[in-house]
């Protein structure tokens, strides 16, 4: 049977609760749930913390306090529900206690633990089942935690800020601010929804960054993330501030004096081999991915990078470009090969475009 516009309709507004849940919900992913009855949306909710409740359950939940019963209804939920026991029972199981006949997902969810596991549960509870509404746009939303389930990797979107003949500093590395207050606040944005930010030692040193989400209220912090070979991060950078950074380096280094000082602070140190002389970065999205994290956002120098891009590790690049002119002897964008023709050089497609104040931000992805 094909999916009517209330259908329709209400996937959206699932997809759209979805985002409530972006930035709080990881390692689980963010999920949104519609519960509906003749048109009439009974309850709706969200994923929450990690250990908590989730979409379904909150819709329920909602339900519940608004005076509704939930037989006969249709549940609206952006990815499968769940069918193990993990930190929270079952949603699949509170569906069909809940009395609903019906469950739309956009998604099957690949986590191997569920993989189709959900719906075959309802289905065999005599709920009909059905998926695929808006997968896309379910896709677009769930992005991050899709990347680790079938790659086992997060998404990687690397922000850079340029001006328009594609310079990131001048040759003294003085960069603040080349972009105006309205991009810098969008990328506080993109922080707050990522898992985890990270950062290479030489940014560390030169500009002491702290990687927080900030002047946009209260909003989840990500991790930050050093990429920091022979542990330079000195033991006040604003990086280590509040506990909770990873700094990936050598194995040599962790016998370093350094390694426990760092240690102290609260840092905890991620032991990475290396390739080519240099640690190895998918090595490390590898533990990244095993580690929880869905979504990574590279905010880092032109060697870091370019690195990044070179290894065909950045599933997007958020490109802010300001309408100003920096120079041939000022520092560009990304550390890139020397490559010696036009077929070797990356290509990517512009995913979207869109003014932010008085700047551009481009969004690019690979080229299929």
């Amino acid at each position: 049977m094909p999916f009517t516009s209330l259908d329709h309709a209400m996937m959206a507004r699932a997809l759209q609760l979805a985002e409530n849940a972006r930035g709080v919900s990881t390692p689980n992913p963010n999920v949104g749930c519609v519960i509906v009855r003749g048109g009439e949306i009974l309850g709706e909710g969200w994923t929450q913390k990690a250990g908590s409740n989730h979409a379904e359950i909150q819709a329920l939940r909602d339900a519940r306090e608004r005076g509704h019963g939930t037989v006969g209804a249709t549940a609206y939920v952006t990815l499968e529900p769940c069918s193990h026991f993990g930190r929270t029972p079952p949603c699949a199981d509170a569906l069909i206690a809940s009395g609903v006949t019906r469950v739309v997902a956009a998604l099957t969810d690949p986590n191997p633990l569920v993989a189709g596991q959900g719906l075959a549960r309802l289905a065999n509870a005599g709920i009909a089942v059905e998926s695929g509404l808006m997968e896309s746009a379910a896709r677009a939303s769930l992005a991050g935690f899709l990347s680790r389930m079938e790659r086992g990797r997060p998404w990687v979107r690397v922000k850079i800020a340029a001006s328009a003949d594609g310079r990131t500093a001048l040759a003294n590395g003085e960069s603040q601010w080349i972009t105006g207050a309205a991009a810098r606040r969008d990328v506080h944005r993109l922080r707050a929804r990522s898992c985890a930010v990270l950062t290479g030692i030489g940014t560390v040193l030169a500009d002491d960054p702290q990687l927080t989400a900030r002047d946009i209220g209260s909003v989840p912090q990500p991790r930050r993330i050093v990429v920091d070979t022979d542990l330079r991060t000195p033991t006040d950078a604003r990086v280590l501030a509040g506990g909770g950074c990873w700094i990936a380096c050598s194995t040599e280094a962790l016998q370093s004096p350094v390694a426990a000082a760092l240690h102290s602070e609260g840092a905890e140190l991620l032991a990475t081999p290396r390739a080519a002389g240099k640690l190895d970065l998918a090595a490390l999205l590898d533990e990244l991915g095993r580690r929880g994290i869905n979504e990574l956002m590279v905010e880092a120098g032109a060697t870091l990078s370019g690195a990044v891009i070179a290894s065909g590790l950045a599933d997007e690049i958020v490109l802010y470009v300001a309408p100003c002119l920096m120079g041939d002897a000022s520092r560009g964008l990304a550390s890139l090969p020397a490559f010696t023709a036009m077929a070797q050089i990356p290509r990517f497609a512009f995913h979207e475009v869109r003014r932010i104040g008085e700047d551009l931000r481009l969004i690019l992805r690979p080229q299929a």
